[in-house]
């Protein structure tokens, strides 16, 4: 198997795993953050690669396109962190679009890979996802719904570069003498 085969093979196991975990269903959104640089052995921003991004993509798109899922694909921090999805999906969530099209070095390759599949691509400066997939230390927290819990997958790495989940849930409110309902935990 080559390199490119293993980056998608790994993207989709990972995504596959995150969405029966997190228990996503069709019209969440999943952010991911992915670090090109990283996941060939460059530090991030120095190596970016539309190849390693499509790999990536190759193996996650899909998996969330099937299920009714919404990808957003945080760009890197020349873009302020910026979030390319779906027309449809900013306008479900009330996400106001902004004036910037990501490219390979400024918004990040996966960014960019996203923004060209999509038939109608917008930016948006934040969001709220139900889960997120952060691959390369690229910082989704701030794109995620309170409570934000990690999420251990089989798959650690993505190439070289770090792969680190999270779920979502509601907020435990009430103290000791509440109940609380299990499915939501």
């Amino acid at each position: 198997m080559d390199l490119y085969e293993e980056i998608r093979t790994a993207a989709e196991t990972a995504v596959t795993e995150l969405i029966e975990v997190a228990g996503l269903k069709s019209g969440d959104l999943l952010v991911v953050g992915c670090s090109s640089s990283e996941i060939l052995g460059e530090r991030i921003g120095k190596g970016s690669s539309m190849e390693a991004a499509g790999a990536v993509y190759a193996g996650i798109a899909p998996e969330l396109e099937k299920r009714g899922i919404y990808l957003a694909a945080q760009c890197c921090e020349h873009l302020n962190r910026a979030l390319i999805l779906d027309a449809a999906a900013a306008e479900k969530y009330g996400y106001e679009p902004v004036n910037v099209r990501p490219w390979a070095h400024a918004g990040g390759s996966f960014a960019t890979t996203h923004w060209e599949a999509l038939a109608h691509p917008v930016a948006v400066e934040h969001i709220r996802a139900q889960a997120g997939m952060d691959i390369g230390d690229t910082l989704i927290g701030m794109h995620l719904k309170e409570v934000a819990v990690p999420v251990r997958l089989s798959v650690k790495k993505i190439g070289q570069a770090s792969l680190v989940c999270a779920r979502t849930r509601p907020r435990f409110i009430g103290g000791e003498r509440a109940r609380y309902v299990d499915e939501l935990k």
